[in-house]
């Protein structure tokens, strides 16, 4: 494959993941190739990198797909080993966790050779056979075998020394040693990688091997670790949502006419009020309403949701927010400014009256929000209602949620479920789209985007 082919590849597999890399910036990226030294692996990376990476969040995906299009090595091209040390292919288990132990207090400053110790590692151990002619490659019977994290207490009384234990010295050692345990096993997942793709094709194991940029990642599929990374985004979103809010109710009407100056000015003009003055607005101070499904099926979004609730009322002068499944509470007690959000979240679960059968009933979700919470919702208020509007086949409350909607400022919808599958099943998205606008809001992006269109 040519290093134009290569190129070409790389750039779409990056586009296929989710990064976002224009055309000139492709073409960016292959003119810094032309004042590098090509032979210079790290250079090669770093040049891609400064004209494709935009955000820090990117970059992992970015050099899992650079290791694919551009590997340190090919299968059985190692290049000479370090002089010291066993050779990998015929010393026992002991031998090479000692080499692994020499290498891992050294990762810093001798990575290449960590690298090519644990191509070697892949090579002797994590073969498993498949079909004739093909092999399956593995990690885990190389870090089974080698057992690094098991070397710590040995590392640590090597780097300390007899000094003492568990002060700042000890921490120290233990990030070192740590640092080095983690490039290990990236190192060897990196070569087990490149492997399946040398049998399987790159285009296949690319497609695999890298997860959306947070900001693209559905809502509905998240992870716990995604939705810790997801509380760094929800914040600057609630400034910019709150900041939109707040701009529709300013623009929302002129001020009333001041009767007294439009007279005095027209004084002036032989009675004639040849212009009209208007009395300042008072300053208004937004409201939001928050209305929230929390049931089971919409989990994930759910938690995203509350995060993002949590971080809406550090930003209206006043928030009210609801959760429900088959019945509603308020939920706005557990999100005081300054809380622990967790911990939030925890009492919510606990304490929270939300639950009345177990089965998600919009309707009747609305109409005991009516009832009770009737005057929550006035004409400074923006209703805000978050889910999948799937209701298990129960009345929709139609008419509930016509007068709810009639009696707010603004009203909008924010369903976690793609468009296609709106009005499937038990969904009755449709009919309450008909009644409260409904945005389809399955990641960060499409978040930002409805409140770019606020404006």
């Amino acid at each position: 494959m040519s290093l134009l082919d290569r190129h070409v590849g790389f750039v779409h597999a990056l586009r296929e993941a989710g990064l976002p890399v224009s055309p000139a910036e492709g073409l960016d990226a292959a003119r810094a190739l032309q004042v590098i030294d090509l032979t210079e692996r790290e250079s090669l990376r770093a040049a891609y990198a400064a004209t494709l990476v935009k955000r820090p969040s990117h970059r992992p995906g970015f050099d899992t797909l650079f290791d694919l299009w551009f590997p340190a090595s090919t299968t059985g091209l190692y290049g000479s080993r370090p002089a010291s040390g066993p050779d990998p292919r015929t010393a026992g288990i002991p031998e090479l966790r000692d080499r692994l132990a020499e290498l891992l207090l050294e990762a810093g400053e001798r990575p290449g050779e960590l690298d090519a110790f644990a191509r070697e590692m892949v090579e002797r151990f994590g073969r498993q056979p498949a079909s004739p002619g093909r092999q399956n490659w593995f990690s885990y019977p190389v870090l089974r075998a080698l057992s690094p994290e098991t070397l710590m207490a040995r590392l640590l009384a090597e780097v300390l020394a007899g000094a003492e234990r568990g002060g700042l010295a000890e921490k120290v050692a233990r990030e070192r040693v740590t640092r080095g345990i983690r490039r290990f096993e990236e190192a060897v997942s990196t070569d087990v990688r490149r492997r399946i793709a040398e049998e399987s094709g790159i285009e296949r194991i690319a497609r695999s091997a890298v997860r959306p940029p947070l900001e693209q990642v559905d809502f509905l599929r998240t992870t716990k670790a995604d939705l810790a990374r997801l509380r760094r985004e929800v914040h600057p979103l609630a400034r910019r949502l709150a900041a939109r809010l707040t701009v529709k109710h300013r623009l929302g009407h002129r001020g009333r006419l001041d009767f007294r100056r439009t007279v005095r000015a027209s004084l002036s003009t032989g009675g004639v009020p040849l212009t009209t003055h208007l009395k300042p607005r008072r300053p208004h101070k937004p409201e939001l309403v928050v209305l929230c499904d929390v049931s089971d099926s919409v989990a994930s979004f759910a938690h995203f949701t509350l995060l993002l609730t949590y971080a809406l009322r550090e930003q209206f002068t006043k928030v009210r927010a609801f959760g429900f499944v088959d019945t509603v509470d308020e939920i706005t007690r557990f999100f005081v400014p300054g809380a622990d959000v967790a911990e939030a979240m925890t009492r919510l679960a606990r304490e929270a009256d939300m639950v009345r059968f177990g089965r998600t009933d919009y309707g009747r979700a609305f109409e005991r929000f009516a009832e009770r919470y009737g005057d929550a919702v006035g004409p400074r208020t923006s209703l805000l209602i978050l889910g999948d509007a799937r209701s298990n086949y129960q009345p929709p409350a139609l008419e509930t949620l016509r007068r709810l909607s009639a009696g707010a400022r603004h009203a909008y919808w924010l369903n976690p479920e793609p468009v296609a599958q709106w009005d499937t099943g038990d969904s009755s998205a449709t009919a309450y789209g008909g009644i409260v606008p409904m945005y389809e809001c399955r990641n960060v992006v499409q978040l930002s985007a409805f409140i770019e269109e606020l404006a």
